[in-house]
């Protein structure tokens, strides 16, 4: 049975933080965590699948402002046991950034369970063509998305274990879009900002194998693209009754 592994991150934040600007931030904090271990600098380098998602500061700030002084939680998923593992021992670390200090990580393994809804905590990219990101104003096309979705999800489940997979159909019964504009993860690039445009999401998987292999994968490495700047961080509602089908 597959498994992913979480860590449980806790920062003391240095100076106020808006929440546009968290994704970015808490991405280049683990990017320079990877790159101080020679396992994972090439991981960082590399242009290919990086199989773990994070999700923003919690809780939230009412005035979308993570605030100087405060201590707020970040959670980190990945596929890979030893990146999970070599992480915990970079992140305690006293990195010195500006931004914020991580005092504390606690690591939680969390095997396949049949899951009967899906939910997208930060916002999903997916590029419909160079430069422009999916969402109802600029394509609408929901079957495209959908496929969009199975295709990257099977790609990164079929790369990481290698193992082929026969789909008889879209992992997605039901898509839901939960936002009315499109959602933006903002980040600093050799000085640039840049923005990617994405949405929220509801969608209920098949309950076959396959679907559920791919809608597990989506907790694990993150729906869509962007998901090593916080793009696609899901959080999922249990079927228990259903855990039977599972192997």
């Amino acid at each position: 049975m597959k498994k992913y592994f979480e860590l449980r991150c806790t920062a003391y934040i240095k100076e106020d933080i808006p929440f546009r600007e968290s994704f970015g931030l808490i991405a280049k904090y683990v990017s320079f965590a990877m790159a101080q271990h020679e396992a994972l600098k090439d991981l960082h380098e590399k242009n290919a699948f990086k199989y773990y998602s994070f999700g923003s500061f919690y809780p939230p700030e009412k005035q979308k402002v993570y605030q100087k002084g405060n201590i707020y939680r970040f959670t980190l998923r990945t596929l890979d046991e030893n990146f999970a593992n070599i992480l915990v021992e970079e992140l305690h670390k006293n990195i010195n950034n500006p931004h914020f200090l991580v005092i504390e990580v606690q690591k939680r393994v969390q095997k396949q369970f049949f899951i009967s809804e899906l939910y997208s905590a930060t916002p999903v990219v997916v590029s419909v063509e160079k430069g422009l990101h999916w969402t109802v104003q600029s394509d609408g096309d929901i079957l495209k998305l959908q496929k969009q979705f199975h295709d990257n999800l099977e790609k990164k489940y079929q790369n990481f274990y290698g193992e082929k997979l026969q789909p008889l159909q879209n992992f997605i019964q039901l898509l839901e879009i939960k936002n009315q504009k499109p959602q933006i993860i903002e980040i600093v690039k050799e000085g640039k900002k840049i923005k990617f445009f994405g949405n929220k999401f509801r969608i209920i998987p098949h309950e076959d194998e396959v679907s559920q292999k791919l809608a597990f994968t989506a907790l694990g490495a993150g729906l869509g693209e962007k998901n090593s700047f916080g793009g696609g961080f899901c959080v999922a509602k249990a079927n228990k009754a259903m855990q039977g089908v599972l192997r």
